[in-house]
């Protein structure tokens, strides 16, 4: 079949070369100018990991790692209070084994799509006209196209989405706000990450990249408010005044921002619907289910999808067919990442001093080697992949 896929992220890239590999004439549309080498540390972990694997992939992308070795979490001093390391749960805790910035992710996904497939960048869906036979696309720049299939593996915003299904999308807002950029590293920098807590239900999370430089993301507790639509100078005017006087190393994240070329800003949420297809569309990734950074599972259902429904379209007898057994198997594990509970931003950005303390203790107690069984239920959000399908 001829498939258009939109998005060359990691969802689409993945599509891309599991299509391409069944003998699929794949097209490739990527809305930027470039490919997007941007973004911060992502997880591969468990089912996500076992498809990098069948890729051939996984040792190009241990090879790119951050090489985080666990989390600790710091008062104003610098000094730790707790710390999760990488090894307590496994490799399958907030830390995964395999830590890789999203950029990197997807340039190794994409290279090795990309001589399978015909790539396009700077360019996306228009409109979308379906009938009997196919689909035709209409491209801001290259004109009307036909396929057999159109997969839309775009972002939270997806437009292509919108075309096809409209309102059909519920937002489930989960009241935080978060930044992200990146700053050259400092002498207090290392492997391991660090997260600070300040009043207010205020986080700053430093995570090392593998350059040399810290990946950071600023956290605040508050219902969106529409300031995820305004310009970028009003983002980072936001963000200077909520963390002003925060303590720590904060004017030296504050400072850096302002120089960041890489500055994104997003109102955290979770896309919630009941179908994701549509006669011969299909959504996978963050178009169709985004569970939030805050799941850390993002990644790993990206791949997991993009895997799924690339095998049931080479395998089974039609479309309609491929779609609806693609729909039965990811439902189960998106709405697992789903489930985050409300109280977490809570615990994670906690507004009182009492809250940062009970917190640290929190950790303590399962971290410790007793209570580490609980603590892997309540911090490893890996899907296993046992229950991965066998594709020829």
């Amino acid at each position: 079949m001829e498939i258009l896929i939109t998005g060359a992220s990691v969802a689409g890239a993945s599509l891309a070369w599991w299509l391409a590999r069944s003998g699929h004439e794949v097209t490739l549309v990527e809305r930027a100018p470039a490919f997007r080498e941007g973004g911060q540390n992502v997880d591969v972990r468990g089912a996500g990991r076992e498809v990098v694997r069948r890729m051939g992939l996984e040792d190009a992308v241990r090879a790119r790692g951050t090489g985080e070795a666990g989390i600790a979490f710091v008062d104003g001093a610098n000094r730790v209070r707790a710390a999760i390391r990488r090894d307590d749960f496994g490799g399958e805790g907030p830390t995964a084994e395999l830590e890789i910035l999203r950029g990197d992710l997807a340039r190794i996904l994409f290279e090795a799509a990309r001589g399978r497939c015909e790539t396009v960048f700077g360019d996306r869906v228009a409109s979308l006209r379906e009938d009997g036979d196919g689909v035709e696309a209409d491209l801001e720049r290259g004109g009307r196209r036909r396929f057999d299939l159109v997969l839309v593996a775009e972002g939270i915003g997806s437009s292509t989405r919108r075309i096809v299904f409209g309102d059909a999308v519920r937002r489930r807002p989960l009241n935080l706000y978060m930044g992200w950029f990146t700053v050259p590293g400092a002498a207090t920098d290392s492997s391991t990450a660090r997260w600070f807590n300040a009043p207010g239900g205020r986080s700053v999370f430093l995570r090392p990249d593998g350059r040399g430089n810290a990946r950071v993301v600023l956290t605040v507790r508050r219902p969106p408010d529409g300031l995820e639509d305004r310009g970028t100078d009003a983002q980072k005017a936001f963000l200077h005044g909520c963390f002003a006087g925060a303590g720590w190393e904060v004017p030296r994240l504050l400072a850096g921002m302002e120089a960041a070329e890489d500055f994104y800003f997003e109102a955290i949420g979770q896309v919630r619907m009941d179908g994701w297809t549509r006669g011969r569309v299909a959504l996978c990734g963050d178009a169709a289910w985004c569970a939030s950074p805050i799941s850390g599972m993002g990644t790993t259902l990206a791949l997991t999808g993009a895997y799924v429904l690339a095998g049931e379209i080479s395998r089974a007898a039609g479309h309609a067919e491929a779609f609806a057994t693609y729909e039965r198997i990811m439902r189960p594990p998106v709405d697992r990442a789903q489930k985050v509970p409300s109280l977490g931003p809570r615990i994670a950005q906690p507004s009182t001093r009492i809250g940062i303390a009970l917190q640290h203790a929190l950790i303590n107690a399962i971290t410790s080697r007793p209570a580490r069984a609980i603590g892997r239920r309540l911090l490893s959000p890996s899907e296993e992949a046992t229950g991965l399908p066998a594709y020829a």
